[in-house]
This record gives C-alpha cells, structure tokens and sequence, in this order.
C-alpha cells in the first residue's frame, strides 16, 4: 500500500482544511516547499498536491509554488485542483508532473478527458471523485452533481481513464477513520484501480485499508493525521530529526 502524503496550497501556504471547509483552515508552513522536503526526508516515494485556491477559481494561481516543489524533489508529483483544460494539463506535464487529477471538468466537461487520452497515457491524467454520501461534489466541494460515485466513475473509465482518487468527503480531515465502506462499494461496482483518501487517522485505518486491495485500492493519500503526527514511527523519527515538527507543529525553517 502506497502512502501518499498531501500538501494542500492555499494562498501560497501549506494548510489542511476540515471537511473541505475553507473556514475551517490550518496553516501548517508558509512555503509548501518546506513541507515537501520533509515529507521526502521521511522517504516519502510520491507527494500529492492540491491548488486549492484553482478549485475555487480554476484559475492556476499556486502554479509557481507547485513547480517549486517539482523541481526540489525526486520523486513523482500529481497534481490536482481547478485543472479544467488542456493548456493547464501540459503546463503541468511541461514541468514533470507526473500525473494531473481532473475533478471537476469529469464532470462539467467530459469530452476534455477524452481529448486528453489521445496525448497522454492513462498514467498521466487521473479522474478525482470527492463523493459526499455517495454524490460526487465539484468546485471545490461546493456543488451538487445528482450522480451516484459509481456511475460517474464508470463513464471515466469507459473513456478510458484507468486510476481514481476516491475522497469520502464526510471523511476528510475529520481523523474518525476512512470511509471504509463507501471506498469498498465504489471499488467493487467499478473495478478500477483506486487510490483511497479522506479520513485516514491511524495504523488501524491502514491495517483495514490493506484488506481492500483485493479490490484494487493499493494507495492511500494522508493528510491530516501526518500533519498532526498520529503514527508512533513519526515520534521515532522527529526525536532524532533537529529542527522538524518541534511540539508537533510545522513551524520551524526546512532542515536540509
């Protein structure tokens, strides 16, 4: 199981939010770029990263801070947040990311994934489905689709699209546990492979995570709960790591 961790960008600063709540938000680093370097000193093999202010606006506006972060690591970067046509998707691409999530414009304009797939291989263009009930949400959370989860997940791959990121929007940043069953239903009706997010607050969600790989979940994106240190390994590790999460807070300049 892949552990993914994500840097959410909100007015250039690493934050987490709570349900997808922008009222609710917590900033954890001023510059996103420290926060990447961390987690790729924790042997992170891959950083998932959201412009948050693009969800809103579509508007590519952490761009600059995303290709910061690009160019730091070495290890692949996926993207996601407002990216709503071709020009955003071969920006990114352009400046090695190595795969785009394409959320809201599944949804509002499909024929973009289908155009996408004729440039690029399934690898590179992701579809995001952030369901709350089994309803997917778009802009940001914020409006309704009057789809099932499934059934927008199953036009995806008939266009062919081959990985979901799936977010139990009730979930997200609450640190009550994954959705597990809402995960397991979308996995069994679309048989694609799923990368799982939202919720994931201890080694017991992992523990019953790892029994869905049987249905293709074989990745996980965590946030808040790495941010907040909830795995024991965390403590290990900052206990010999001078300068990194002080108090369990990510406050303190990058330790190169």
């Amino acid at each position: 199981m892949l552990i993914i961790p994500a840097i959410d960008i909100k007015d250039g600063k690493c934050v987490r939010l709570t349900r997808g709540d922008f009222s609710q938000k917590k900033i954890y680093l001023d510059d996103p770029r420290d926060m990447a370097i961390i987690w790729r000193k924790q042997n992170a093999k891959m950083l998932h990263v959201v412009d948050l202010d693009a969800a809103l606006t579509g508007e590519m506006v952490n761009f600059e801070k995303i290709r910061q972060i690009v160019t730091e690591l070495d290890i692949p970067v996926q993207v996601g947040g407002g990216i709503r046509s071709a020009d955003a998707v071969k920006r990114y691409l352009d400046i090695g990311v190595s795969r785009v999530v394409i959320g809201s414009a599944a949804v509002t304009n499909p024929h973009l994934i289908s155009e996408l797939l004729k440039s690029y291989r399934p690898s590179q263009i992701v579809a995001g489905i952030d369901a709350e009930n089994g309803e997917p949400k778009i802009k940001g959370w914020t409006e309704s689709t009057g789809l099932q989860d499934f059934e927008l997940g199953l036009r995806m791959k008939e266009m062919g699209i081959e990985r979901v990121i799936y977010t139990d929007i009730s979930r997200d940043g609450m640190m009550q546990g994954f959705g597990y069953e809402s995960t397991k239903r979308f996995a069994e009706k679309t048989g694609m492979k799923i990368t799982a997010s939202g919720g994931v607050s201890s080694s017991e969600d992992l523990r019953k995570l790892a029994l869905l790989k049987d249905y293709g979940v074989d990745s996980v994106i965590i946030g808040k709960a790495l941010y907040e240190c909830n795995f024991p390994c965390q403590e290990l590790w900052y206990s010999f790591e001078e300068g990194i999460c002080l108090d369990h807070n990510f406050s303190t300049a990058r330790k190169r």
